[in-house]
């Protein structure tokens, strides 16, 4: 892909990074602090952001919460991020919107899981340092797959003994 002749480009950790893509690394921080840290609790120290708030809207807050999450997820896809780490990323976002969606406790999980910060800085660091990122990236994809095919053999294992039991 040919450059642009009026690109900027910074050296940032020995990596050449155009200036609209430290505006994009900017404002996905700046996103990832309102929608999980701009809050302050008074007399708990505590930080919440809006992500937690939407999730108390029954039913369309978590996804509302969940369409700006995918946001992040797609100004990674364009900056560059690995699928290792953009899997990562969407199980975050899986994570926060379908725990999130347990009424009481779902809420009290939104305000403390955090998924967009987390976004930003796994996001972050694959920029900074791309093959350590891609590395443990992977392994954590390993790890997913490992527990969900592990729920998928229990769960079917389950079904089975249910299934034995009413026809015995």
């Amino acid at each position: 892909m040919p450059l642009e002749e009026n690109t900027n480009f910074k050296q940032v950790q020995g990596q050449l990074v155009t200036d609209a893509d430290m505006d994009a690394r900017k404002r996905l921080e700046g996103l990832a602090w309102l929608l999980d840290d701009s809050i302050l609790l008074p007399g708990l120290n505590t930080r919440i952001g809006f992500d937690g708030l939407l999730g108390l809207i029954p039913g369309l807050g978590d996804l509302i919460s969940a369409a700006v999450s995918t946001y992040i997820l797609a100004e990674a896809h364009r900056l560059g991020a690995s699928r290792a780490i953009l899997l990562r990323m969407s199980a975050n976002v899986l994570i926060d919107t379908l725990v999130g969606s347990i009424p009481f406790v779902g809420d009290l999980f939104d305000f403390g899981f955090k998924a967009n910060k987390r976004n930003v800085l796994l996001l972050t660091q694959f920029l900074d340092e791309p093959q350590k990122s891609a590395r443990s990236g992977w392994l954590f994809l390993a790890v997913l797959v490992t527990i969900l095919l592990s729920c998928v053999v229990a769960f079917v294992y389950l079904l089975a003994a249910v299934f034995r039991f009413l026809v015995a």
